[in-house]
């Protein structure tokens, strides 16, 4: 079959368009690990960036530890971070506040930076709220607890790849 000059540009722009979106992932991918804590993340997010320039179709192993991170990034801005939490009875708590949650908590702590509370509440679209009917199997309330794997794509770990770039400038490391 031979092929028309159409088809040959097409295929063209679409190696093109893929090669961008890659180099936007692995800048996105470099800031993220400027802004990592230098010992616990840095080297984590290290392996990521290898692991997906020569795995493109690892995003279904990696887009867990992209949502572990993104809760600890947003952790690290907020009262819970880095210290054990008391009860009232001065006990320790043994757990802390996750999902929604824990953006909720980092917003009213950090109500006057609004450049960061805005991008909180944009975070809220990765996570979503348990509730009572809920068998155990949503995984801490972040979207990709409430599915398979199989079901994750490429676009959707690079779009939170993206957001975990954004958000990175302002972790508490």
């Amino acid at each position: 079959m031979k092929l028309t000059s159409f088809t040959k540009n097409l295929r063209l722009k679409l190696r093109q368009y893929q090669t961008m979106k890659t180099n936007d992932t692995n800048k996105d991918l470099s800031e993220i690990i400027r802004h990592a804590h230098f010992w616990n993340w840095c080297p984590d997010w290290g392996v990521v960036s290898d692991v997906y320039t020569t795995f493109p179709e690892s995003y279904s192993v990696l887009t867990p530890f992209a949502y572990a991170y993104l809760e600890e990034l947003i952790r690290s801005t907020t009262s819970e971070y880095g210290r054990e939490l008391l009860d009232n009875q001065g006990n320790i708590k043994k757990y802390r506040k996750v999902g929604i949650k824990l953006i909720e908590l980092a917003i009213s702590e950090n109500s006057t930076n609004s450049d960061y509370v805005v991008l909180l509440e944009q975070a809220k679209l990765y996570f979503k709220t348990s509730d009572s009917t809920n068998r155990g199997d949503n995984r801490n309330s972040v979207n990709h607890g409430y599915m398979h794997p199989r079901f994750w794509d490429k676009e959707s770990f690079e779009n939170l790849i993206h957001f975990i770039a954004m958000i990175s400038k302002y972790a508490g490391f």
